[in-house]
């Protein structure tokens, strides 16, 4: 689902599935930057005019209530719901991934390398082990043995604590030495083709928006929400499954820097005034007090690029 202008229908309402992810993007770009807390009715008139109906925004909202991500509250008399530390605290970690796997690891640090041998009584522990490794950009380079780059082994760690497995689990970091070729074996270990495909369809999508961005020099509050709001949805799925390669291993025409630098450009270019867009639906006494995040409206210039301000990581 694409971005709606002020000048076209909103497409049919969506499917829960993506409701719900819009609403992920919408928190982590739009509600943390706003004071980690959003109006009820102004949410859903925002994301009216992204397209999502009323009906499926409450469902959206409910569900990640339910996971513990909303606490109703009320502020200046609106209904709303603040994020919990369980949602920051997860935000958060999207944030690391998405900012560390655009950038290639060195070679010289090395491999995290994850075996695990988990009873088949704790199998859906198992399953989700699998599951969040891939999501952190781990690939399974034989049986229940996953790789990723050296840097890796904090989440790892920290994936295998939460899930009450670390005693059924072994994790290495060291160099490659030699067997097998490195390339062939990664490949093996990651769709790397179906990854680059992904970034090669988010160029395709957004790098005639950018040309038009620039030849304009202005946008539109109300279109810069919209297509902030679609960049950030359609970016933030890619790095998860892009294990951040060494340069040596990745194909000459590896297609991530380029999408990389275009969702920074995008970014630069529409964030200020999609979140000025977004505080004319915030009660004003509901906007953020601290003079590092409060948006100013008459004052929304580009920020800096990379993720939304006040949710980016450091480098490092």
């Amino acid at each position: 689902m694409g971005p709606v202008s002020p000048n076209q229908t909103p497409p049919a309402a969506a499917g829960p599935q993506q409701s719900r992810t819009v609403l992920v993007s919408f928190l982590g770009s739009i509600v943390r930057p706003m004071g980690n807390w959003m109006p009820i009715a102004g949410t859903i008139e925002l994301m009216g005019q992204f397209g999502l109906d009323a009906p499926s925004v409450r469902t959206a909202v409910f569900r990640l209530k339910k996971r513990g991500w909303l606490a109703s509250e009320t502020r200046s008399g609106s209904r709303g719901y603040a994020l919990t530390p369980v949602a920051l605290k997860a935000l958060a970690a999207g944030d690391d991934i998405i900012w560390h796997a655009r950038q290639p690891a060195d070679l010289a640090d090395g491999w995290c390398i994850v075996s695990f041998s988990v009873p088949e009584s704790a199998r859906s522990k198992r399953d989700q082990l699998r599951t969040h490794l891939a999501s952190l950009g781990f690939g399974n380079v034989g049986a229940a043995m996953w790789i990723a780059p050296a840097r890796m082994r904090a989440a790892a760690d920290q994936a295998i604590a939460e899930l009450g497995l670390t005693s059924y689990c072994a994790i290495f970091v060291g160099d490659y030495v030699g067997g097998r070729d490195l390339p062939a074996l990664l490949r093996e270990s990651w769709d790397l083709a179906e990854i680059d495909r992904r970034y090669r369809e988010f160029t395709h999508r957004f790098a005639g928006q950018a040309r038009g961005l620039g030849a304009e020099g202005t946008v539109d509050p109300q279109r810069a929400f919209l297509s902030y709001l679609a960049v950030i949805d359609q970016w933030r799925k890619l790095p998860f499954r892009d294990p951040g390669l060494p340069r040596e291993i990745l194909p000459a025409d590896w297609s991530a820097p380029a999408a990389g630098a275009l969702f920074e450009g995008l970014v630069a270019a529409l964030e200020g005034r999609a979140l000025a867009h977004a505080a004319a639906h915030w009660p004003a006494t509901g906007q953020p007090t601290s003079p590092a995040n409060t948006v100013d409206p008459s004052r929304a210039e580009p920020a800096a690029a990379g993720l939304p301000r006040g949710s980016r990581p450091r480098r490092g």
